[in-house]
């Protein structure tokens, strides 16, 4: 693999979830944690990648009216944190996003998708499905008021891992088992390489006992896939950012190197 490096990482803030521990990591004592709900842009000299878009805009208003009594109860989200705000807030125009990595079909992934519908959208080919119809147990992961805006967009459906520039800095990596196309994404960065996890693990204590989790649908899989992960950081010696964990979070600056 050629080893080319993005610009920069920037991380956005997005909603926050809370969900009880004993859910997220089989064996973790139970308790509340609330997870973050973050996006990424990477930078790089060919395009701007987008990683995962958070939830839907209209959450921040009332997000029981979006995700019903039992899940929106749990959300907590400011208009600032809209997908669209926090990429203006970066200066960013949401025309100017090539890409869009989709690390899988669940709600807390794919809310923003309506804001960047010219984006080349990257998936799993396993959560194919969610956006065409072909399958219909992975259609019902996805919240189709989210996917139905860009139904008619381009995607790209990827069959193992995926070099998105051609040169090593931005991977998709096939991380199947908690969704049938789950992803993590490898990020060459100039001080370094950093492997986001996004639900390949949902806390940082699952890289320390592997182990899957409650909503894993095939758990075997989602086992070797958080191996696999973990494998990768050892070899690459790259540091995983756990991208739903609150303590990850804040260490975000070591994470994306931003730290003076």
């Amino acid at each position: 693999m050629t080893t080319g490096t993005a610009r920069r990482l920037v991380p956005l803030d997005g909603a926050r979830l809370s969900l009880d521990r004993a859910d997220m990591l089989d064996g973790a004592a139970p308790g509340p944690v609330e997870l973050v709900v973050p996006t990424f842009l990477v930078e790089h000299d060919d395009g701007l990648v987008l990683v995962d878009t958070g939830l839907a805009p209209e959450a921040a208003e009332d997000p029981v009216a979006v995700y019903g009594e039992e899940l929106g109860g749990k959300v907590r989200m400011t208009p600032e944190q809209r997908l669209d705000r926090q990429l203006e807030r970066a200066g960013v125009a949401p025309g100017d996003v090539t890409h869009v990595v989709v690390s899988h079909v669940h709600f807390d992934h794919t809310g923003g998708l309506r804001h960047v519908p010219h984006a080349r959208f990257l998936l799993g080919a396993g959560d194919r499905g969610a956006v065409d119809g072909s399958d219909a147990d992975v259609a019902a992961l996805a919240r189709t008021r989210d996917i139905d805006p860009v139904r008619g967009g381009d995607w790209a459906f990827l069959d193992g891992d995926h070099d998105v520039f051609g040169d090593g800095a931005v991977v998709v990596l096939a991380m199947p088992g908690h969704t049938p196309g789950n992803s993590s994404v490898l990020v060459r960065l100039p001080h370094g390489p950093l492997l986001l996890s996004c639900d390949t693990a949902h806390l940082h204590e699952a890289l320390e006992r592997p182990a899957p989790m409650a909503a894993d649908m095939v758990r075997a899989d989602a086992l070797a896939s958080l191996h696999r992960l973990i494998g990768l950081a050892a070899t690459l010696d790259a540091p995983v950012w756990v991208t739903h964990d609150p303590a990850d979070w804040e260490r975000r600056e070591r994470f994306s190197g931003s730290r003076p």
